[in-house]
């Protein structure tokens, strides 16, 4: 039986290539197939550490912005007196409270620890944004500590409200504490997007 096409007259020489003869290095391709580089690829690790960042960032964004949006105006509208009272009870249960303390802490070294992960992987432009997200809720922190902490532990120390006569901490309060705060929800809406923009670039690498 022929097996060339027709008006094919093509003959192989005796001990000849064969035309079902697969190519040299075909089977050596096989048993070593080519594999991915790993900056293609995703980790559990990488996956892990980028959608814990955005999380806690996200929390704290939230935190920050019910000061904003309601603690602080309905303690603005009532007397001083309840003011005092009331702020230094929300300081007490907050400082007291290890999950906030976690949630703050780790925000920041999550989200330095994925863009180191993201950089030596080889997705720069993911560990760009997410260390431009690190940056800034690194001056949240350090506005926390400088800022708002000393009038928290300032208001702590007048003692029963009951009691206190100079209110001009209240002042204090309503004025820079108020700011900073603002200013703080709107570092960690920025280190948020920041977060966002890495998640979706860094599902476009991995797919």
């Amino acid at each position: 039986m022929n097996t060339n096409p027709a008006g094919s007259h093509q003959q192989y020489p005796a001990g000849g290539p064969s035309p079902y003869t697969a190519p040299p290095g075909y089977h050596a391709q096989q048993q070593h197939p080519q594999h991915t580089p790993a900056t293609a690829g995703h980790s559990k690790v990488a996956t892990a550490l980028l959608v814990a960042s955005t999380v806690l960032v996200g929390l704290m964004a939230g935190l920050f912005f019910a000061f904003d949006v309601s603690v602080m105006p309905g303690l603005a509208a009532g007397d001083e007196r309840t003011y005092v009272t009331a702020m230094q009870a929300f300081n007490k249960a907050i400082d007291g409270n290890g999950l906030f303390g976690m949630a703050f802490i780790l925000a920041l070294l999550v989200s330095g620890a994925s863009a180191i992960v993201e950089f030596r992987k080889g997705r720069r432009n993911v560990a760009v944004w997410v260390a431009a997200a690190a940056v800034a809720y690194f001056v949240v922190l350090m506005i926390t500590f400088s800022v708002n902490i000393p009038l928290n532990n300032e208001l702590a120390a007048v003692g029963d409200a009951a009691q206190l006569k100079d209110f001009s901490i209240v002042d204090k309060f309503k004025g820079t504490w108020v700011t900073t705060n603002i200013l703080r929800t709107l570092l960690c809406t920025v280190a948020l997007t920041g977060l966002s923009r890495a998640l979706v670039l860094y599902g476009r690498a991995t797919r």
